[in-house]
């Protein structure tokens, strides 16, 4: 096909030629030049060819002149360019001081002038020289603006200063050129100020930058509105919210644990209760097995019942067993939450189960081994092994065996390892 259209062209164009040769033939044109008494008399064809070829000869000269020139340009720019390479390498090796002097090198070429001091920035950031950096990143933003605001609200985020990173990058939100990096950066911050709303305002367009890996980009989304749910004022605006969340988010086990607490808090035990579930029969997960008792004194007999029952897919799941516990007191069921208590302290260390369960014991009456866990408490919130119990809190059955019947989310029992 493309041959033909060529074939077609060079026909089109040979005929022109030719209606053209005999349009000049018929009538070639005069043309008469006087300057001071000389004459220069020819046909228009032959004036234009002599125009072209002055033109072609004038063309040929200037570049013979500039050529010079324009060589000693392409030797600056081999170095320039082989100044930043060197210097990006020299940074990535950790030799700051020597990348900065072969970038100070490059920055002298205007095309590279703008990246060869973002590189320089970077170096004198990492060498903790913040005013030379700064210093840098001015230079750098005559050049590339929207790159140097990114890069110095990242600097003041490395540093802890959120509150600096807000007051540069707020206004300038709205900007078209707005970078993606300067984007994460103005949610950081925001997240670091408890300020739900301006990091949600903040989302909407980031996706599409790709500027994150779809991974780091849910556990970012996943933060905000974890943040925004815990802030919710109302239940309409928390329903609100978690409809508005992607539906990916809302299967996430932080997602749906900071929705369940704060429905909660507003009396929709229900509603809590429902999410959780809905997730563990989905696929187990520890943390919300603990959340589970963590929903308030309401539907205390009905949180115990699917409790126990999840017993058979986790039976050592000591947030299960904690939770277990935790319910046990809130009924005053003091000799079976110790149970399940006592059993949780063994697989783990936790303190929530030893506050659990010295309030069990305290509940029962034994004041010894409530200040006993209490103490243990205390003493793994600050990261030193508990103490042990004196003596068996019951005459029930040892619930302490850690060889049980292990089963996988689906509830098929897993074979015992061997060896």
């Amino acid at each position: 096909m493309k041959t033909w259209m060529l074939v077609l062209v060079l026909l089109l164009v040979a005929a022109a030629a030719a209606l053209g040769w005999q349009w000049v033939a018929d009538d070639p044109g005069y043309v008469l030049i006087r300057v001071r008494g000389t004459s220069i008399e020819t046909s228009l064809v032959v004036a234009l060819a002599a125009l072209l070829l002055v033109w072609a000869v004038i063309s040929l000269g200037w570049r013979l002149l500039r050529w010079p020139l324009r060589a000693w340009n392409r030797v600056q720019d081999k170095r320039a360019r082989e100044n930043l390479a060197n210097g990006l390498a020299a940074f990535a090796e950790g030799r700051n001081a020597h990348a900065e002097r072969l970038l100070m090198k490059a920055s002298k070429r205007s095309g590279i002038r703008g990246p060869a001091f973002l590189a320089m920035a970077r170096a004198a950031h990492a060498r903790g020289e913040d005013a030379r950096a700064c210093e840098f990143l001015d230079q750098a933003a005559l050049d590339v603006e929207s790159a140097a605001l990114a890069l110095r609200a990242r600097f003041m985020l490395d540093r802890g200063r959120p509150a600096d990173v807000l007051a540069l990058l707020k206004p300038r939100m709205a900007d078209a050129n707005f970078a993606p990096v300067a984007r994460v950066c103005l949610i950081e911050a925001a997240l670091a100020g408890n300020d739900a709303q301006l990091a949600l305002d903040a989302l909407p367009g980031l996706g599409k930058s790709q500027s994150l890996s779809s991974v780091n980009q849910a556990a970012l989304e996943t933060r905000v509105y974890v943040l925004a749910m815990q802030s919710a004022a109302s239940q309409s605006r928390l329903n609100g919210l978690w409809s508005a969340a992607p539906r990916n988010l809302r299967k996430q086990p932080q997602m749906i644990a900071a929705f369940a607490r704060r429905a909660a808090a507003f009396g929709q035990v229900l509603a809590a209760m429902d999410e959780i579930e809905s997730a563990q029969r989905r696929e187990w997960d520890e943390s919300l097995a603990l959340v589970y008792g963590e929903l308030g004194p309401a539907e205390l007999a009905t949180r115990m019942r699917n409790a126990e029952a999840w017993l058979s897919i986790a039976p050592n799941s000591s947030n299960l067993l904690c939770t277990l516990g935790r319910l046990c007191r809130d009924q005053k069921l003091w000799g079976k939450g110790i149970q399940f208590l006592e059993r949780a302290v063994e697989i783990e260390n936790s303190l929530n189960a030893w506050e659990a369960l010295g309030d069990c014991y305290a509940g029962s009456g034994d004041e010894a081994r409530a200040l006993r866990c209490y103490n243990n408490a205390l003493l793994v919130q600050r990261g030193k092994p508990a103490l042990a119990l004196q003596g068996k809190s019951s005459t029930r059955v040892d619930t302490h065996a850690m060889i049980v019947e292990e089963r996988d989310q689906h509830g098929v029992p897993r074979l015992p390892r061997t060896g």
